[in-house]
């Protein structure tokens, strides 16, 4: 009996940019075992009678643990079942799918990563913010606005040395993170807040280190968010 798990990238949100292999898999299926982010439309691609297993998670509201989500794992491929764990954007971008590919290692569970494009690059584009431009940016670095608390030394917001600055899942700790961005690159550098992208629901925030809270609380934009901080922020105006 073959145990093995797919741990596929459902893309940014919008369902078109999954790629045709994870599509394929969603199809095979018979375990769909999804996230918050991956898009629920995939799943009006699963065929009749697959199981589909919410694990959402969300500050302060989490329908699976991560240690829940693992152990489902493990227990759903010993069923010898088709498992597709549906993952938003790209399972190894700060998407503890490497957590869960250990996990079904340490089981002897054969697992096969299909990767997803990355809302950290996607959404940005979407918003018409290349994260690179001749220009402007040469280099861009994408960060966790969460940390693993347990994990030691904490990153330095300020010591980015990257032209483009990317942050996924940073607007609980924002503030802090703005202020360490400021003292380095200065009130006027360009920001953005982009709600809900890749979605129907998309809303863009545009400003600067200096009054980009203030801009993203007026308009009561929330997560989820990306932030995108640097010259290439210009280039939305410019792009229409």
């Amino acid at each position: 009996m073959v145990r093995k798990v797919y741990l596929v990238g459902a893309g940014p949100g919008d369902p078109g940019l999954i790629t045709v292999k994870g599509l394929g898999l969603i199809e095979r299926a018979d375990i769909l075992i999804y996230d918050r982010l991956a898009g629920e439309e995939l799943l009006s691609h699963a065929k009749p009678g697959a199981e589909p297993i919410y694990v959402g998670k969300r500050t302060g509201a989490h329908a699976y643990t991560q240690e829940e989500i693992n152990r489902l794992l493990v227990e759903k491929a010993a069923e010898g079942k088709v498992v597709v764990r549906l993952k938003g954007g790209d399972p190894f971008v700060f998407g503890r799918g490497g957590e869960e590919a250990r996990v079904l290692r340490e089981h002897g569970i054969e697992f096969e990563v299909v990767p997803g494009v990355t809302s950290a690059v996607a959404v940005p584009a979407l918003a018409n913010i290349p994260v690179t431009d001749r220009r402007y940016a040469s280099s861009f670095t994408v960060v966790t606005g969460q940390e693993d608390p347990t994990k030691g030394a904490r990153l330095d917001y300020g010591a980015l040395k990257a032209d483009t600055v990317v942050i996924l899942m940073g607007m609980g700790n924002l503030s802090g993170i703005i202020e360490q961005l400021k003292g380095a690159r200065g009130e006027g550098t360009p920001a953005a807040i982009i709600e809900k992208g890749a979605t129907r629901e998309q809303r863009v925030v545009v400003g600067t280190l200096g009054d980009i809270l203030e801009r993203g609380a007026r308009e009561g934009i929330g997560p989820p968010a990306i932030v995108v901080v640097g010259e290439v922020v210009r280039l939305r105006e410019e792009l229409g």
